[in-house]
């Protein structure tokens, strides 16, 4: 499955202590394989529950985890509904996470982000640094605006190759990502997000020639200055008042 085992017990531990500084909330650790990042978490006398896809990982769990009977889910977390995993109660998500789902896994947690008001865990070196970026950042992208519309992103630590087994070709990260203060974007969240995503797909044009696909080539809001810039240039809060506008006009044209 294209995994790589993390074999470095004081950098598990260290990921597992991220969950110290969110709420004492249930816990539920993505792919939790042979459990290098679970024995640690059981040690937080919280409820945990592990979601694993491989069945070895699974066999290995209920063979040596005995604390984690009935709170193994053997399934795929990006098909779970996740408020059946605590009925309801809001939860920490934690993990290694599987660097080919990951974007996929936060987008998931996009969609449940009222249960789930921290997340930490390890990811892809550049796949953090996405998230982290602050605007005019080259790395500040769809991704970057999406996830910090609603949470708080921390970049903690990096972690290098060598500790994991066989060694990966990319250096990994451990994030933390805590719910901001925001109820309501203000903005059509649909509208927002495709703002978002037609801008960024052509990311080295200024926004009078990537908004065209959802306005237009005649649109009479191209006149705006924010028009100059570039997606990379545009806080959160930016990119809403672009949907606004978006939403304005397409209204008054229909």
């Amino acid at each position: 499955m294209g995994q790589h085992f993390l074999t470095d017990l004081g950098i598990a531990r260290d990921i597992a202590d991220t969950v110290d500084a969110c709420e004492q909330l249930p816990i539920l650790e993505v792919g939790p394989g042979m459990g290098v990042l679970t024995q640690f978490l059981l040690q937080k006398n919280r409820q945990l529950k592990v979601v694993e896809l491989d069945r070895e990982s699974i066999a290995y769990l209920h063979a040596n985890f005995p604390n984690l009977e009935g709170n193994i889910i053997e399934g795929d977390f990006l098909k779970m509904n996740l408020q059946q995993v605590f009925n309801g109660q809001p939860f920490v998500l934690t993990g290694n996470y599987p660097y080919n789902i990951s974007s996929q896994i936060f987008f998931k947690m996009l969609d449940n982000k009222d249960l789930i008001p921290c997340c930490t865990g390890m990811i892809q070196k550049e796949v953090a640094e996405r998230m982290a970026a602050s605007p005019g950042s080259k790395t500040y992208g769809i991704l970057s605006v999406l996830m910090q519309a609603w949470y708080d992103i921390e970049y903690l630590f990096t972690v290098h190759e060598h500790v994991f087994n066989p060694p990966p070709k990319v250096k990994s990260a451990v994030i933390r990502m805590r719910r901001n203060d925001t109820q309501e974007l203000g903005c059509d969240e649909a509208l927002f997000k495709k703002v978002v995503k037609t801008t960024f797909n052509q990311r080295r044009k200024t926004l009078r020639n990537s908004i065209k696909p959802l306005v237009g080539p005649d649109c009479s809001l191209l006149s705006d200055e924010l028009f100059n810039r570039r997606p990379e240039q545009l806080s959160v809060t930016e990119f809403i008042s672009l949907t606004n506008q978006v939403k304005e006009f397409v209204n008054l044209e229909n």
